[in-house]
């Protein structure tokens, strides 16, 4: 047994060493092995998988193409012609170059009809997204019955075809059996029994205004009220341990967060207002006397009201001028809020 240990003994060193210089010579980049090839292709993706992304977005595109960009290329080639009744007729091209564009950017009545589509747009879009904020705000306290009830009559109100809610704001406001000037004269105003509404520049904005706001309230309130559900609950009762009210919880908590959502909503319902044609034209035309023209109304009403189609597609391009620099302020504010985060 002695003998047997002085055996095992006096081999350990030996194989302790055998053990190290394999495990040094295992670690040695020389003695690396070389890892087996599976024998696949390692190429990358197929040219079919690279091209299958564009391929599913050419319809959209054509529909693009077809439905928006070609029109307006039309308008833009018919804004460089004289394009009235009788060449219409006579199937005459004649090309004015850009004197459609000088007359009407010389022409007092069209700067006077673009500040009043600016001043319209800005009065209908704050009062859009401060209603729109709080109706917003009050579903996201509301109970579950009320705020149903309450998103029932939004929805309606926002569904509601522009035409049919038009026609239906026109019969409210009807001068002899309109149920505003009942109402109003049932209130002890007997002065209004049988307003005309439509009679004046500023009672025809505000029914247009009225009409518009209600119609676009909706879609902020909602959107509003999902952006509101993603703030954690443990924000607000973290703001109200330290003593924060309703009006400092908006400042610090809520509108932070809703900054990216208000601005979006906000450069939205510009694009929308600024080219809202349905609603004034319905009301009174553009009148009384041209007074509540906007820019697509001078457009239209130039264009096909008077058959002036070089002038109105000139007026229309403008119009799509000034929308283009008010969305590249939009993307440039956001390009910018993507830098600082």
């Amino acid at each position: 047994m002695a003998a047997q240990s002085e055996r095992v003994q006096t081999q350990s060193p030996e194989s302790t060493n055998s053990v190290v210089a394999s495990t040094d010579s295992s670690t040695t980049p020389g003695a690396e092995r070389t890892p087996r090839r599976s024998g696949r292709p390692s190429d990358g993706p197929s040219v079919a998988s690279r091209f299958a992304p564009y391929l599913l977005l050419l319809p959209a595109i054509a529909a693009t193409l077809v439905l928006l960009l070609w029109p307006l290329v039309e308008t833009a080639v018919v804004s460089f012609q004289n394009l009235n009744k009788r060449q219409f007729i006579q199937h005459l091209t004649e090309w004015t170059g850009f004197s459609n564009y000088t007359d009407q950017l010389g022409s007092s009545e069209f700067w006077t009809i673009t500040l009043r589509t600016v001043v319209f747009t800005a009065v209908n879009v704050v009062l859009i997204m401060v209603f729109g904020t709080l109706v917003g705000l009050l579903l996201n306290i509301l109970g579950k019955g009320m705020r149903l009830l309450l998103s029932v009559g939004l929805l309606l109100a926002w569904a509601m075809p522009v035409v049919a809610a038009t026609t239906v704001y026109t019969w409210l406001f009807d001068q002899n059996f309109g149920v505003v000037n009942w109402f109003l004269d049932k209130l002890g105003w007997h002065s209004m029994a049988h307003f005309n509404w439509t009679s004046g520049q500023y009672s025809t904005f505000f029914v247009i205004i009225l009409l518009i706001v209600w119609q676009s309230v909706p879609f902020v309130a909602f959107n509003m009220y999902a952006g509101l559900t993603t703030i954690p609950k443990e924000l607000y009762e973290a703001a109200r341990m330290d003593g924060a009210g309703s009006a400092k919880i908006w400042t610090s908590v809520i509108y932070p967060i809703m900054k990216p959502f208000l601005l979006a909503t906000t450069f939205l319902e510009v694009i929308w207002v600024f080219k809202a044609f349905t609603q004034v034209y319905l009301i009174n035309k553009g009148g009384p006397d041209g007074l509540t023209r906007t820019l697509p109304v001078h457009a239209f009403l130039e264009g096909i009201g008077s058959q002036h189609f070089g002038v109105g597609s000139a007026i229309a391009v403008l119009t799509i001028l000034m929308l283009a620099a008010l969305m590249a302020y939009y993307f440039r504010i956001i390009l910018k809020q993507e830098d600082e985060l």
